[in-house]
């Protein structure tokens, strides 16, 4: 379990998150909402530990994360950032034993291979497994992303829970991924020790496949929950300046806009 009490962040005189607390279970999935400059970003790298709040505090398993070390936090925890580019031609199995650098000094050993081995055929990756990174399509890159990420946490840990965060996964995957990849998100937690925390912008992916919602709006928490209680009216009016027609039926709920 994740709980981040009274978060405050700033940039200058800017505040970029106004007193936040939100809690994340494991075994769900937890998406975090709001429009552009809602401090999304900035609240999953606080809660990760990239950087440090102005106030407030994170704890994994009721324990203060500010005192852990950046080691010993990259064995239970792994991130996907907005921003994967990389510079120079790796292959794409080198790309997900990077994963696994927390785990090993010099070399992977067999525990890790078999974690990058399993990680890339969970994602589909295998098949590319000696191709060049660079020359991949944008959702090529993404899916061995997901590959490198989670072969970090592949095994349980030893105490406690693993944490898998994720800012707009959904980036540059068709239609098609980006169902198999929350389809995948649900396979994952089947494992009752993972903890998911994810930035999504479809509100209907939301919708479909979220068990627990956080929308934030300018810096602020609008609204946690459920989806019955956080895709509202009002709190769409409010946060996206737009009011859906919210349809409910034996598939799930729909958002729909004009």
């Amino acid at each position: 379990m994740i709980q981040a009490k009274n978060i405050t962040f700033k940039i200058g005189n800017k505040i970029i998150l106004d007193d936040v607390s939100v809690k994340f279970d494991p075994g769900k999935i937890n998406l975090i909402l709001g429009p552009n400059g809602a401090g999304k970003s900035t609240l999953v790298k606080v809660i990760c530990n990239q950087i440090k709040p102005h106030g407030g505090t994170v704890f994994y398993e009721n324990k203060d994360i500010r005192p852990a070390s950046i080691a010993a936090l990259a064995k239970v925890r792994a991130v996907l950032s907005q921003n994967t580019d990389l510079a120079f031609p790796l292959k794409v199995k080198e790309v997900v034993t990077m994963g696994r650098y927390p785990h090993f000094s010099v070399n992977p050993t067999e525990k890790d291979q078999q974690a990058i081995q399993e990680a890339m055929r969970f994602f589909e990756v295998e098949a590319m497994a000696d191709r060049d990174y660079l020359t991949l399509s944008g959702g090529e890159k993404q899916r061995v992303q997901f590959a490198r990420v989670i072969s970090q946490i592949w095994y349980p840990a030893e105490n406690g829970c693993r944490y898998l965060f994720l800012d707009e996964p959904l980036t540059f995957l068709d239609v098609h991924y980006q169902f198999q990849f929350m389809h995948k998100l649900k396979d994952l937690l089947k494992q009752q020790d993972l903890v998911i925390v994810g930035v999504v912008h479809d509100l209907n992916l939301a919708a479909k496949f979220a068990d627990h919602l956080v929308l934030l709006h300018h810096g602020k928490l609008l609204a946690a929950g459920s989806i019955s209680e956080v895709l509202t009216q009002e709190n769409m009016k409010t946060a996206y300046r737009l009011e859906p027609f919210i349809h409910n039926d034996h598939r799930g709920m729909y958002l729909f806009f004009e």
